[in-house]
């Protein structure tokens, strides 16, 4: 199932509700306010109960993505990350996300990791 939205491409919804960024690789230009109110729509809409960000092709995140990302987590809201790139992993390993949010990518050869 994917619902195509303004902001973020929703790849599943439920108590495990997948969103991406529609193969951006900078997310500089995404409102983060529009963002967050959508992802806010989604938790109450779906009754999610963890929000996963598929970030697979963003090389880029900006740090008003990232304190969404924790602000989520205050509702009550576990956040899972997928798929990113080396430089957003080192950001989130940086910030201490990866404290907080399981990470789970791929490896080179395509073998999953955690």
């Amino acid at each position: 199932m994917s619902d195509r939205q303004e902001t973020l491409d929703v790849y599943q919804t439920g108590p495990l509700t997948v969103v991406g960024f529609g193969g951006r690789e900078i997310l500089d230009l995404v409102d983060v306010t529009k963002c967050r109110d959508q992802l806010i729509q989604l938790i109450q809409a779906h009754r999610a109960q963890t929000l996963a960000f598929d970030l697979a092709g963003v090389r880029l995140i900006p740090s008003g993505m990232l304190g969404l990302l924790a602000s989520i987590r205050r509702q009550n809201v576990a956040v899972e990350i997928y798929n990113p790139s080396k430089d957003v992993l080192e950001v989130l390993e940086i910030t201490g996300l990866t404290k907080i949010m399981p990470v789970s990518y791929t490896d080179g050869d395509g073998s999953p990791t955690a």
